[in-house]
């Protein structure tokens, strides 16, 4: 292995630690009905449209990760030991301070409660950072934080995909382009252990793989035609979310509307 003695340790103890944000945070009593049972158990109707058990999920999931991450940030940049974490701190802390400012909104409009310090999980993994040094820090600064948005990405667009609630699908989008920006940042470290985070992956997953058979080595592979308009036809737009300044993904969008005043 590579990096620091014990890495295999250190990477089971990721992949126990970040498991649990594989799961919801709410629970209701009678799971043993259909899906749309459950759906619509717990459910309840707002002015912005339906919000379900998975959408409040996600608020509080939002507003949790925010709460260790900006800390987590903070620390990068206090330390500083490469300019690459330096830079993923800094992303750590615009992107939480932007989504934490939307995510209160949301939540208070939608009357969803909010944690007010990270969850006993989270402030183990802070603990974690804080214990570490030299390049035992660097790895699990870039890992445990790396695991911990590759858990949440999925969880992001299966909300974004079944949300009928228009606050809950703005906030999965906006969420959805933060955590893209910070996974890109924390692989730009190069710390990241795509063996451990791949094998992980594997392990939750209980379905067959369903694409093409393994390609023969030296073989050539057959070009595919672009996929392209016909002729006569103006397009006007730009691919959404172009990189700026190389791997960096471009978040930028406007301000929320604080109608309430949730915010002062």
């Amino acid at each position: 292995m590579r990096r620091i003695n014990g890495t295999a340790l250190v990477i089971a103890a990721l992949v126990a630690t970040v498991g649990a944000l594989a799961f919801p945070v709410w629970s209701y009593a009678d799971r043993s009905g259909t899906g749309q049972a459950n759906l619509a158990a717990g459910t309840v109707n707002t002015r912005w449209g339906p919000l379900s058990a998975a959408d409040r999920d996600l608020i509080v999931r939002v507003r949790l990760a925010g709460l260790w991450e900006l800390p987590a940030g903070q620390q990068a940049i206090e330390r500083a030991p490469t300019k690459a974490i330096k830079e993923a701190g800094d992303h750590l802390i615009v992107g939480h301070t932007d989504l934490d400012k939307r995510v209160r909104i949301v939540a208070a409009q939608l009357n969803v409660e909010l944690p007010n310090q990270p969850n006993e999980q989270q402030q183990g993994w802070l603990k974690e950072l804080t214990a570490a040094s030299g390049k035992e820090y660097e790895y699990k600064f870039a890992n445990l934080l790396r695991a911990a948005h590759g858990k949440i990405f999925p969880a992001i667009g299966a909300v974004r995909n079944s949300t009928r609630n228009t606050l809950v699908r703005q906030l999965a989008s906006d969420t959805n382009l933060t955590v893209l920006d910070h996974i890109t940042m924390l692989e730009k470290t190069g710390e990241v252990d795509f063996d451990a985070i791949a094998n992980d992956t594997a392990g939750l997953s209980t379905a067959s793989p369903t694409g093409p058979p393994p390609p023969t080595i030296g073989a050539p592979a057959s070009s595919a035609p672009p996929v392209q308009p016909g002729n006569g036809v103006d397009v006007s737009s730009s691919p959404s979310a172009l990189p700026q300044g190389g791997a960096d993904i471009n978040t930028r969008r406007p301000e929320p509307t604080d109608s309430d005043n949730v915010l002062q």
